[in-house]
């Protein structure tokens, strides 16, 4: 796939998007000081690109049914192609996986679970152990609160330009 060559004002859309991503498309017009049609046009062609892949709301999960927030470090007894195959597959049929991450060192794989209560966390973990997934061993720990969530990505750091600090 060829590479998109990105200016300030793309640059600009993708910060805003990621941040705010209900704002119309004419106050993100406004934003980036363009017209509508043709902050239309950069929109369409950063989706069309693969660099904006979906738009989803923050939902307040504490507001909406009690719940328990949990990160595994999961460890495999093989480390063969297909034994993480097997593994990936595994985890993505499991709907309170919410997030997972390869690692490279110690563990194999971080993954984000979003459970009832304990007791369904443990029955999730009873279940990938049972299913014979070459989970060898893994370490629960349990979100006691949220100290930074949902915050887009460093585009400025990750282009190599200078922040935009909000001191």
């Amino acid at each position: 796939m060829a590479t998109i060559k990105l200016d300030r004002r793309d640059v600009q859309i993708l910060a805003i998007l990621s941040r705010e991503g209900r704002i119309s498309k004419a106050a993100l017009a406004e934003r980036v000081a363009l017209s509508a049609t043709p902050c239309w046009e950069r929109l369409k062609r950063l989706e069309q690109a693969g660099l904006i892949t979906g738009y989803r709301a923050d939902v307040a999960l504490k507001k909406l049914a009690p719940h328990v927030e949990v990160f595994v470090l999961a460890e495999l007894d093989n480390h063969r192609a297909e034994a993480f195959q097997t593994f990936e597959r595994a985890i993505d049929r499991h709907d309170e996986i919410v997030g997972g991450w390869a690692l490279g060192g110690g563990f194999d794989y971080l993954l984000h679970v979003i459970a009832p209560d304990i007791d369904a966390y443990q029955r999730l973990i009873d279940g990938l152990l049972a299913q014979g997934i070459g989970l060898a061993r893994y370490f629960t720990y349990i979100v006691t609160k949220p100290v930074k969530t949902g915050s887009p990505p460093p585009f400025s750091a990750l282009l190599g330009e200078p922040p935009d600090r909000k001191d």
